[in-house]
């Protein structure tokens, strides 16, 4: 017996709560109404070395220039909220305080992939992997609202959530959308440590801490390390100020909550990590994706705002033993140290 369209959708509602996401919406697969927006960003280059957001731009704003045929996006969310930031002198970004999500994440959606192949639907599928403006479709689902952070907000889980979709043929009714909650509120506008949100819902990513600190590839511009502080991959600072976390439960997935072995190193102790002990303790981490070099450049930063003379000579030490990114991060760190005492 062929399904309903309403059937259809509350199926695969169900086998999403049973793969383990937290919600699951639906939106028409079309033209995002915000492409303008998305279209001026890029021109003005405030996506700084993310250059993949560049490539094929019109098949980020229409799904169905990824998937022909497409009727529907279906957004995701997956809680990650591990609670407290453990005690530690430096601080990460609290979705990479354990394993990869994207290990995580890729096994849930092909397991629900399969299920709607299994209905008749044709399907790609991303966690923050794919050419589609995420936030947009997960709006129009009623998946949230898009927060003055730009960072999407949802009325239950806050902030702290994976969104991830899949583009499917199958033709399912769509959701409302939510309507947006911020109000006047600006507490996320005003808690960025470099003023990186230049006003509601606009971001210059080339001054944000998380671009700085992961995807930026090169030189940190030194009027902004000071302003880094002890944050040596991400920031959280816009995400915790937000006032709808105080509904966020903590995540279900243990996986996703701090692994201690982490945090029993401090900054000192990275700045001796070499390429094997590097892999090592971030094998399964999000952190391996930056590499050593850039790892040990966020480090030196990160000295240089919290150290003393004591971390001086490891960081000559460290200069002398890597290369001219390090070496540039280092000597920095140090001037910072001497100029404090």
């Amino acid at each position: 017996m062929q399904l309903s369209p309403q059937q259809l959708k509350t199926n695969i509602q169900f086998i999403a709560q049973q793969v383990g996401f937290d919600d699951c919406r639906f939106s028409i697969a079309a033209t995002s109404p915000h492409s303008d927006r998305f279209y001026e960003w890029l021109a003005e280059g405030t996506a700084g070395d993310m250059k993949w957001l560049e490539r094929d731009p019109h098949r980020r704003v229409d799904p169905r220039e990824v998937v022909p045929g497409a009727k529907t996006v279906i957004s995701l969310a997956l809680n990650y909220n591990p609670g407290e930031h453990p005690q530690s002198d430096y601080r990460i970004a609290k979705y990479s305080l354990n394993q990869d999500y994207h290990d995580i994440i890729d096994g849930m959606l092909k397991d629900l992939n399969e299920a709607l192949a299994e209905m008749g639907g044709q399907q790609r599928y991303y966690v923050d992997t794919g050419p589609i403006l995420e936030r947009d479709f997960a709006t129009a689902s009623g998946l949230g609202w898009n927060g003055k952070s730009t960072v999407q907000i949802h009325p239950k889980l806050g902030t702290w959530f994976f969104l991830c979709e899949l583009i499917t043929t199958l033709d399912i009714p769509p959701d409302q959308a939510h309507p947006d909650r911020c109000g006047k509120c600006t507490s996320c506008i005003q808690a960025c440590p470099t003023n990186a949100i230049t006003s509601p819902r606009k971001m210059d990513a080339r001054r944000c801490i998380s671009y700085l600190t992961i995807e930026h590839h090169g030189s940190i511009p030194e009027a902004l390390r000071p302003l880094m502080g002890d944050r040596i991959y991400g920031c959280d600072d816009c995400l915790t100020a937000c006032p709808w976390n105080k509904f966020a439960a903590l995540a279900r997935e243990t996986k996703f909550h701090a692994k201690q072995e982490i945090f029993q190193y401090s900054l000192r102790d990275f700045l001796t990590f070499d390429e094997k002990k590097f892999r090592h303790v971030f094998a399964k981490s999000p952190i391996k994706r930056i590499k050593l070099e850039k790892f040990l450049r966020n480090i030196c930063v990160a000295i240089g705002n919290t150290g003393d003379v004591g971390d001086i000579e490891l960081l000559q030490a460290t200069a002398k033993q890597h290369g001219m990114l390090v070496q540039e991060h280092a000597e920095w760190a140090i001037k910072e140290i001497q100029t404090r005492q």
